[in-house]
């Protein structure tokens, strides 16, 4: 029955319908006829219903269709419609009888000019690099020589066999923990982010690979999965994806913190071969010797430098010209003690003389007393004079000695030398974590500024 006659025959009904009767004997008419039909359309109002349903409407230059495409059929679609996008949809037309209004009830949305998987890739990569998920300042360097390897894989495909056989033959001693997932087909994303969520719970594991070999774009789709990607992003161990060719792409490949062409170049990467650990120790250990030879010579220099230093050339100056002053002294005295009792002689000569003729034992007694007290207080000023000498050679002394820089560092202070040698003179020359010499007075420590 065409419309036309469907609406002759409705006209020339004698008996009045009412709405409901009317709208039901429509609905019947107008979904009998658009059973399955094909929609080509700008999507606009696009609403998503928290029952999972989307609502929206599709339109041209002249006309506006609604739809509605329930959540047991979204779960087929890969994209997630957006407004402004061109789509064509296929589906049945429905009357809504609570208003009176006609959709389209969508089974299926492709848009048009571009794949629907390649626009829900696009999507989704747009959404997670503005959360941050492929921030590079997130990304974590893998560990130096793992112990225990995790890998999240199919466990009968060549992918696992060729990380094992890499791993095995490179570092026999590793150990590799597997956590099987398909990856690929329905329920594939789920099953490797819970793979991946397992082995982070493992404490030993130190690394994780997640891959798979070669395929489609629909085969790879399971690692374009957002699950997959916010497991990735979540794991505390360092994740390197290895997915499909060097050509192949996904969203792990861009959460992941390394990404390698193929599985076995992730075993290759994540490995170490054991001639290589002792061909870099060796050069570690070279490094290491060249360094301390070059620290002894830059010391040694230093020394050198210190030791011709204008300051420790006046110390022995300084020692002789006080040492020649103290023999000075020295001769001074002696002189003038020769002096005195050459003239004591003298004057005794004329005394005796002078009491040749006296009582000679009177005189004596006396002049024995004279002479003694004379000669003790020649014997005293000798001694105060001797003091006195002593007493500025000690002072002198002490004076060179504060001026001797050694005598400065053994009061607690300390000469700071950078790595060039050069004196220390304000704190705020010196970089944070640059290194230090400091000389005390028994020896001299290295050091960093924090």
């Amino acid at each position: 029955m065409s419309q036309l006659s469907f609406l002759e025959q409705l006209m020339q009904e004698r008996s009045a319908l009412t709405v409901s009767e009317f709208t039901a004997q429509l609905k019947i008419h107008v979904e009998n006829r658009f059973v399955d039909a094909w929609v080509e359309g700008e999507i606009s109002n696009f609403k998503r219903h928290s029952s999972g349903h989307w609502y929206f409407s599709m339109k041209d230059e002249g006309a506006t269709l609604r739809c509605a495409s329930f959540r047991m059929q979204n779960r087929l679609i890969r994209f997630t419609p957006e407004d402004g996008l061109r789509v064509r949809a296929r589906g049945r037309i429905s009357v809504y009888e609570a208003r009176g209004e006609y959709q389209l009830i969508v089974d299926a949305l492709e848009p048009l000019g571009i794949g629907a998987l390649q626009l829900a890739f696009e999507q989704l990569k747009r959404r997670l690099d503005a959360e941050g998920l492929f921030d590079i300042a997130r990304k974590r360097e893998l560990p130096l020589l793992p112990r225990t390897i995790g890998v999240v894989t199919s466990p009968t495909g060549a992918a696992l066999r060729d990380i094992v056989r890499v791993l095995t033959r490179r570092n026999a001693a590793v150990n590799i923990l597997i956590a099987p997932a398909r990856v690929q087909g329905e329920g594939a994303a789920a099953e490797i982010a819970q793979a991946i969520g397992n082995l982070t719970r493992q404490a030993d594991v130190e690394v994780i690979i997640v891959g798979r070999g070669g395929g489609s774009v629909e085969d790879l789709w399971a690692f374009n999965e957002e699950a997959v990607a916010r497991a990735i992003f979540a794991s505390p161990v360092p994740v390197i994806a290895a997915i499909g060719h060097e050509t192949d792409f996904t969203i792990a490949d861009f959460v992941a913190d390394l990404r390698a062409s193929t599985p076995s170049a992730a075993a290759e990467i994540v490995s170490m071969a054991r001639d290589e650990v002792v061909v870099r120790l060796a050069g570690l250990m070279q490094g290491m010797v060249t360094a301390l030879r070059y620290q002894l010579i830059e010391a040694q220099n230093a020394l050198a430098e210190a030791e011709s230093s204008r300051a420790f050339l006046e110390v022995p100056a300084r020692i002789k010209n006080l040492a020649q002053a103290c023999d000075d002294a020295v001769y001074a005295m002696e002189a003038a003690f020769k002096e005195s009792i050459k003239t004591r002689r003298a004057a005794h000569e004329k005394l005796k003389l002078r009491i040749r003729d006296a009582n000679i034992r009177h005189q004596l007694a006396s002049q024995l007393g004279a002479f003694a007290v004379l000669r003790t207080r020649l014997a005293a000023a000798s001694r105060t004079r001797l003091d006195r000498d002593r007493e500025r050679l000690a002072i002198a002394m002490g004076k060179l000695h504060s001026l001797s820089p050694l005598a400065v560092l053994a009061r607690g202070y300390a000469l700071a030398f950078d790595q060039q040698g050069r004196i220390i003179k304000r704190a705020d020359k010196i970089q944070q974590g640059e290194r230090l010499r400091v000389r005390l007075a028994d020896g001299e420590i290295d050091c960093v500024k924090e």
